[in-house]
């Protein structure tokens, strides 16, 4: 009876395990990705348009606060590309899936896409409220860190020519930098100093910014997660196209020898 359970354990984890399969992989994300595209644009599109131009301006800041439709869901979605990152790093540590490594390869570029338009948008709304583009707020310094963390991991990924070493290598620096994903999401809690305002949306409905505003930046929110979710699909399917590729290389390569 327990070898029966444990065998049934184990086709429990070997059928989930099993997608990460490369052409598991290509077949699933290829019939859901046109699904997801859609829902991008659905959400996506009104979001930007509804808090761009059918909201008011805010008291006291201005035709400036709609700039928290592109900043705060690009500031949410490069901690969440770390975060993929070190779940996708942690799969192939343990699991030696190439589908894991491959998926936190990918995500890299979105991240730091994502935490280069957060810091220019933040630099853009800090001059006119604070006086400057920037100041060594707390959080502001996290993200910036964190922003040379992707920049580093990118390069290591390309310093190094074998591709498990390499996977090796970023898995444990994802891992490492994800301290500073964790600093970026909370300094303004651990920090009460700094120039920086607290969380824009909170589930305690007394810090949340008012209906008018909190409903298109919501729906942005879901949008460039969306957007988040098919590039990174995107750019994993292209690099599992190059690693086949390379393999099909060497093999010529080692037949023409």
């Amino acid at each position: 009876m327990e070898d029966t359970r444990v065998r049934q354990h184990d086709d429990r984890w070997n059928w989930f395990w099993a997608w990460a399969n490369p052409v598991k992989f290509m077949s699933w994300t290829g019939k859901v990705l046109p699904w997801l595209m859609a829902m991008t644009l659905v959400t996506l599109i009104p979001g930007l348009v509804w808090g761009f131009f059918f909201t008011p301006e805010a008291q006291g800041f201005g035709s400036s606060v709609k700039i928290i439709y592109v900043h705060v869901p690009s500031a949410t979605m490069a901690i969440q590309a770390w975060g993929m990152m070190v779940v996708a790093s942690l799969i192939w540590l343990i699991r030696r899936h190439h589908v894991g490594a491959l998926a936190a390869k990918g995500a890299a570029l979105i991240g730091l896409t994502m935490t280069a338009v957060a810091l220019i948008t933040g630099a853009i709304w800090g001059q006119p409220m604070w006086g400057t583009y920037w100041a060594w707020d707390p959080r502001l310094t996290a993200f910036l860190i964190l922003f040379l963390f992707y920049i580093g991991y990118m390069a290591l990924w390309a310093a190094i020519d074998d591709p498990d070493t390499a996977a090796d290598l970023t898995s444990v620096l994802a891992i490492v930098g994800s301290v500073f994903a964790v600093l970026s999401r909370y300094a303004v809690n651990f920090w009460n100093q700094g120039l920086h305002q607290g969380a824009t949306l909170s589930l305690d409905k007394e810090e949340n910014i008012a209906d008018v505003f909190w409903l298109p930046l919501v729906l942005s929110l879901v949008g460039f997660g969306l957007l988040c979710l098919v590039l990174v699909l995107v750019r994993t399917r292209t690099e599992v196209r190059m690693r086949r590729l390379r393999a099909i290389e060497m093999r010529e390569r080692m037949r023409d020898a």
